[in-house]
């Protein structure tokens, strides 16, 4: 078992290597991710490394060594629950641009590891609040951000828990359509991370492999900005999620399904809340609501 103050210095590598990976410099992000111990979020090891869907393999030990890697941790691994990958989230966390001051909403929280580099980020004036469904995850978040004051932890389904406007609402979940509240809720200038993936996203390609490419037909994730009554938006990566619990719908499903078969989503800019824009226009046209080219 290594030493604390080998730790340290393997966060601080780690923390490099991740936002090296997405070809990014930015000291903030490389501190929240050298400060908070994973380990300390995923149980007692060894731990289920994530090898593809429904493949895993164990740790050689106990050593936490192990777990400061690009690699997905399953934190329920029979239901395939992943503490997700450390680069991709990095990657829209950069998007999120989490100030000192802001209000986060962390939407799938987990067992809170990102929660609390979230914490990090938005500093002691800012607040997080992180909502998990999973009765049993959202107990052992709140028992491991403790040490946050800055965080509360709220069990229920995302998609309807009220909370006061928020500069960042991250949504750690495939959704197939964005929240009412999630919109409503944003503060002027707020940003919003949403996963909008197909029922196919999390299906293993054949040998249990996992196809990027056709993940990338399946799965992105947008960035969306409030300015005053608009919406704008823009496509960050293509990726695949567990699929959220109430925040899916058959028709939704369907209709984003066709549209990552038939247009190219890193086209898109807009977000609308109406149902009168041009078919010709939206990538993604949901009820009340599309992602649209201009």
């Amino acid at each position: 078992m290594m030493q604390q103050e080998e730790l340290v210095i393997v966060r601080r590598a780690y923390a490099k290597q991740i936002l090296a990976v997405i070809g990014l410099q930015d000291a903030r992000l490389e501190f929240g991710f050298a400060s908070v111990p994973r380990e300390r979020f995923l149980g007692p090891g060894p731990w289920q490394t994530f090898r593809g869907p429904g493949l895993y393999t164990p740790t050689p030990s106990m050593d936490p060594v192990y777990l400061y890697t690009d690699a997905l941790i399953g934190i329920v691994p029979e239901r395939g629950i992943n503490n997700g990958q450390p680069s991709l989230h990095a990657a829209l966390l950069a998007a999120a641009m989490i100030g000192e001051g802001d209000h986060v909403v962390h939407i799938g929280a987990g067992t809170g590891y990102y929660t609390a580099i979230m914490a990090t980020l938005a500093g002691a004036t800012g607040t997080v609040t992180a909502i998990e469904c999973d009765p049993d995850l959202a107990t052992r978040a709140r028992e491991n951000l403790t040490s946050y004051p800055t965080i509360q932890v709220i069990p229920g389904n995302g998609s309807e828990a009220l909370f006061p406007a928020a500069n960042v609402i991250y949504v750690n979940a495939g959704v197939t359509h964005p929240a009412a509240v999630w919109l409503d809720g944003l503060a002027e200038g707020g940003r919003l991370i949403l996963p909008l993936t197909t029922d196919a996203s999390v299906r293993a390609a054949e040998g249990g492999m996992i196809d990027y490419a056709r993940m990338a037909r399946r799965g992105a994730v947008f960035l969306v900005e409030r300015r005053g009554a608009n919406f704008h938006a823009r496509w960050i990566c293509a990726a695949a999620y567990i699929l959220a619990e109430g925040v899916r719908d058959s028709l939704a499903e369907q209709a984003l399904a066709k549209a990552f078969e038939s247009g190219d989503p890193k086209g898109v800019t807009r977000l609308y809340r109406t149902d009168d824009v041009p078919q010709d226009r939206c990538w993604l046209h949901g009820s009340g609501w599309c992602l649209a080219y201009e």
